[in-house]
């Protein structure tokens, strides 16, 4: 019988060493990797590639061009007009040349009206660059946590081993049964398949950070920093009083005002109708004249249409603007508010991990390691010990990255950098 769980335990050790990559293949870099070239990035350096080479940021700002050219269209002048008559009555033909004259200051508002939608245009794709700008921060950090998730298996990994190799000496010595030393290299095998999720997962979030780039998907970053490094403190009297002077939604509805203000003028200035000018001659009268000049103004005479409908549309629009610019000032400062209070809760949460559970843990996995190699404690101690710190150690990971996300999520609330 004694002979049977021994044969047992041999043939169990071998199906977990079996389903276990080598170690040394975790030590080999992976093909490609080591000959890629890696490129130091920081969080401004990303920033500023962002800013230059997104895609979805270069084609927003290809539609400035677009209202650019209406600039130039309102700046057009009416073409002049020309006819040519012959009749069989005195005289025989003429030519006449007709050209339109716009008085009353009608091309300059048209042109002003333009400007403006310009400028319109300009702050969507400012609100579009806030957004890139978000998304590159937090894949950034995103980055960064995948990295530090992985070096925080690698030192589980390193943490397993070396509980293996003391439940191997204490077997060896006869302390313990086979059964531990079974239980240490399964834990063993676990931590190294966590590492190889881990570092694929690594791989996919820096895969997400080079799209935003615009950089191949197989490019390596030594990102600079650390998710440590956290952001300047701010006072939420200055990041609301910033968000009322440059949030994108009330500078968009400002601007709406603006565009409104410029149409009504406009619209005034249409009342002036257009002077025609014609100028001329008629040929071929005989017995009076051979060629004799002809000139003729004339102009619509605004009786019943006088752009009523359209100034009263715009008088509306602009009462209606007026009302969503007070209430957009106070659903900014509401949202400014809330978002700030998110970030102070992370800041807590952070600073809660940092001093009190990290070192609690990795105080707790190091004395169950130290009793454990005594033989005061058996192994499944030291195992959940492991298990809870790094349990706390992932957990203050995603804590510093949910920090650095609210962060982002402030600064494109307040439609200003803060850093």
């Amino acid at each position: 019988m004694l002979w049977r769980k021994k044969l047992k335990a041999f043939a169990t050790l071998c199906l977990l060493l079996a389903a276990v990559p080598a170690e040394s293949q975790h030590s080999q870099p992976e093909p490609g990797v080591a000959s890629a070239q890696v490129r130091k990035l920081t969080l401004r350096d990303a920033l500023e590639l962002a800013d230059r080479q997104n895609l979805d940021l270069a084609a927003a700002r290809q539609r400035r061009a677009v209202t650019q050219a209406g600039v130039q269209i309102a700046r057009q002048i009416p073409n002049p007009n020309s006819s040519f008559g012959a009749s069989r009555d005195f005289p025989h033909q003429s030519l006449l040349f007709e050209q339109p004259l716009e008085i009353g200051g009608k091309r300059q508002r048209r042109i002003e009206l333009a400007k403006q939608q310009v400028t319109l245009t300009g702050l969507e794709i400012e609100t579009f660059a806030r957004h890139v700008r978000r998304r590159v921060r937090q894949a950034f950090f995103a980055a960064g946590t995948s990295r530090g998730l992985s070096a925080q298996r690698a030192q589980a990994l390193e943490l397993a081993r070396r509980v293996r190799d003391t439940a191997q000496a204490r077997f060896d010595a006869g302390d313990v049964p086979q059964l531990e030393v079974f239980q240490a290299e399964l834990e063993v095998s676990r931590a190294q398949a966590d590492l190889a999720v881990a570092r694929q997962r690594e791989k996919v979030a820096f895969s997400q950070l080079n799209a935003l780039l615009n950089e191949p998907p197989e490019t390596m970053w030594d990102t600079a920093g650390t998710l440590e490094d956290l952001p300047p403190q701010v006072a939420l009297q200055d990041v609301v009083q910033r968000a009322l002077e440059s949030s994108a939604e009330i500078r968009h509805l400002l601007q709406e005002q603006r565009i409104e203000q410029s149409r009504r003028a406009w619209l005034q200035a249409e009342r002036i109708p257009n002077l025609n000018v014609q100028f001329g001659s008629d040929l071929d009268a005989p017995g009076d004249f051979r060629v004799g000049p002809r000139g003729q103004l004339s102009l619509v005479v605004p009786l019943f249409t006088r752009n009523q409908g359209e100034i009263a549309q715009s008088l509306a629009s602009q009462r209606a603007l007026e009302g969503e610019v007070a209430a957009a000032r106070r659903a900014v400062a509401a949202r400014v508010a809330a978002v700030y209070f998110e970030w102070n809760a992370r800041q807590t949460q952070v600073e809660l991990f940092r001093r009190t559970l990290l070192p609690a843990g990795r105080r707790l996995q190091s004395l169950a390691e130290e009793s454990y190699r005594a033989g005061k404690a058996n192994l499944l101690t030291v195992l959940d010990a492991q298990r809870n710190v790094q349990q706390v150690e992932r957990d203050y990971l995603e804590s510093l990255l949910a920090l650095q996300a609210a962060f982002a999520d402030l600064e494109e609330t307040v439609g200003a950098s803060l850093d």
